[in-house]
C-alpha cells in the first residue's frame, strides 16, 4: 500500500472548485433509461420516447452511450432536439492511457457534448479495448486493482474533466474475474479521493465482483465515501454455469437477480448526494421493465 503514499496530494486537481463545491450545481435527474447506439432498432426494443410520454417517472433523462466511431443515432439526437436531459456515457476511452485522448477524439467528444448538453459524462472505468482503440472492439474489462493503476486513472478522469468542462463520473466495471489486491470498492475511493470526483455505482456489476471474490454482499462498503456516488445503474443479469464454472452475465435483461436489488437498496440508504438512477435495459420492452422501474422508484423514494 506505499504506492499510494501521497498519491493524493500529487493528482488531487480540482480546477477552481472542489467537488464538494461542483456537486450543488449538478442537477437530480430522477430515473431514467439507457440506449446506446441502434438499441432501439432491434426486435421488441423499449422506445424510451415512449416511456417518457407514458411514463414520465420513469423516463427523466436518457443515459446515451456513444462510441466516437457510430457516432450519435437518430433517437438519441431526437431526444436532446426535444430539450430532454441527458448523460453521456463513453463506450470507448480507457481512462488510464494517455494516447486514447486524440484531439480528434477530443474534438467529436465535444461535438457530441454540443448535441446532447449531458448533466455530466460518466462511464466503465476500465479496458474499452486492447492495444490501439479500434471500431467496434468493447473489449471492456476490469482495471487491474492493483495502488499503482490509481494514478492513471485519475490523471485521466481529471484530463477529459479538464477537456470537456463537465464532470466525469467513473463506474466500476462488470467481470467473471478480477486482478489485483484491492476490493473494487477501496480501488474507486482512492481513484475518486486522487481524481476529486463523484463516482457511479453499478449495483449489477458490484454484485458480480462480491461473488467472483467470495465477498460478503456488504464488503468493502466501510472504507467507501458515499457521499460521492453521483448515479446508480441497475440491470438485469442471467446466471450460467460452464462446466462447473458459476458466472454472472452481465446481459442488461429483464431479470434482475436478488443481490443488486439488496446491494441496490444498501447504496441508496448511503448515497445522500445522489442525483441519478439509471435502468440499463435498452433491448428489452416496456411491458418486461416497468416492474424494474417500479422497484427502483419505490426504493429510492420520491422522484424528479
Amino acid at each position: 500500500m506505499r504506492a499510494l503514499n501521497g498519491l493524493h496530494a500529487r493528482y488531487n486537481v480540482a480546477l477552481v472548485s472542489s467537488f464538494a463545491d461542483r456537486l450543488v450545481a449538478l442537477p437530480r435527474l430522477g430515473l431514467g433509461v439507457s440506449t446506446e447506439y441502434g438499441a432501439r432498432r432491434l426486435s421488441g426494443a423499449l422506445d424510451p420516447a415512449v416511456l417518457r410520454r407514458d411514463h414520465p417517472h420513469y423516463g427523466g433523462f436518457l443515459e446515451v452511450g456513444v462510441e466516437i466511431e457510430k457516432g450519435l443515432d437518430a433517437e438519441a439526437r431526437a431526444w436532446a432536439s426535444a430539450g430532454a436531459p441527458t448523460t453521456y456515457h463513453f463506450l470507448d476511452v480507457n481512462l488510464d492511457e494517455r494516447e486514447d485522448f486524440d484531439a480528434p477524439w477530443l474534438d467529436a467528444v465535444r461535438q457530441n457534448i454540443a448535441t446532447l448538453g449531458p448533466a455530466w459524462l460518466c462511464g466503465d472505468a476500465g479496458l474499452w479495448h486492447f492495444g490501439a482503440r479500434d471500431r467496434g472492439q468493447m473489449l471492456l474489462l476490469p482495471p487491474v486493482l492493483e495502488p499503482e493503476a490509481v494514478a492513471p486513472m485519475a490523471q485521466g478522469i481529471v484530463r477529459l474533466r479538464e477537456s470537456t468542462g463537465h464532470e466525469v463520473l467513473p463506474e466500476n466495471p462488470p467481470g467473471s474475474v478480477f486482478v489485483g489486491r484491492l476490493h473494487m470498492l477501496e480501488f474507486f475511493a482512492h481513484v475518486a479521493e486522487a481524481a476529486d470526483t463523484g463516482v457511479l455505482v453499478d449495483c449489477a456489476h458490484l454484485a458480480m465482483f462480491q461473488r467472483a471474490r467470495g465477498h460478503g454482499l456488504l464488503d468493502g462498503f466501510d472504507g467507501f465515501d458515499w457521499d460521492r456516488v453521483v448515479e446508480l445503474h441497475v440491470a438485469g443479469g442471467t446466471e450460467h454455469d460452464a462446466q462447473g464454472y458459476a458466472f454472472v452475465e452481465d446481459d442488461h435483461g429483464p431479470v434482475v437477480l436478488a443481490d443488486t436489488w439488496l446491494l441496490f437498496e444498501a447504496v441508496i440508504s448511503r448515497a445522500s448526494n445522489l442525483r441519478a438512477v439509471v435502468v440499463e435495459c435498452e433491448r428489452n420492452s416496456i411491458a418486461q421493465v416497468l416492474p424494474i422501474f417500479a422497484r427502483a422508484a419505490e426504493q429510492w423514494g420520491p422522484t424528479t
